[in-house]
């Protein structure tokens, strides 16, 4: 069986567009004082890890989704390319409040959060432009970086073991018969 395509518009990342999903941070004058236009970071779970990872063929389709239940992670451009994030709510549960009410799609992860899958209605895909990262709040789906160049380079802010200990994905494909495509024309 053919897995349906999902074809979703992307939405240009503002703040007011991108808040339920994490921040968006753009350039603030030097000596600004420390305030909610910063990224307000969560990396109290393990040690920071700040790099640039350089990232090749991402055309713009995918079938899964990752989140991390422990950190909240910043991602931005190198020299402010176009970029894409398909993202959705964090879905972290409280596993003594959802196994009382019983919720069945209520899953534990190798990493031992509680979770409820992503469901495809709920996915956005949003459009970077410009030098200005994206803040993603603890636990929020995401696919990408997607581009359309053959390359680009990316800052990554993580923790040292977040790839190894807090990586939790969704494959849209195996549980769901569905891909994206993000249009942008």
């Amino acid at each position: 069986m053919e897995p349906a395509v999902v074809k979703l518009k992307a939405i240009e990342a503002t703040p007011e567009t991108f808040k339920d999903f994490g921040q968006v941070i753009q350039a603030s004058p030097d000596g600004d004082e420390f305030g909610p236009h910063d990224a307000q970071l969560d990396l109290s779970q393990g040690t920071p890890r700040f790099y640039i990872m350089n990232l090749e063929a991402r055309p713009l389709k995918f079938s899964t989704i990752t989140h991390h239940a422990s950190v909240t992670q910043c991602l931005g451009s190198i020299g402010g390319g176009v970029w894409y994030l398909g993202v959705a709510k964090s879905s972290i549960v409280d596993p003594n409040v959802e196994l009382h009410n019983k919720s069945p799609n209520v899953l534990q992860s190798r990493s031992g959060h509680f979770f409820v899958p992503p469901a495809v209605d709920g996915v956005h895909v949003f459009k970077i432009t410009g030098p200005k990262f994206l803040k993603l709040h603890r636990g929020t789906w995401h696919a990408g970086p997607l581009f359309k160049p053959d390359s680009m380079d990316f800052y990554n802010l993580e923790l040292t073991n977040t790839n190894v200990v807090d990586h939790t994905t969704h494959d849209f494909k195996k549980e769901n018969a569905t891909v994206f495509v993000i249009d942008d024309e």
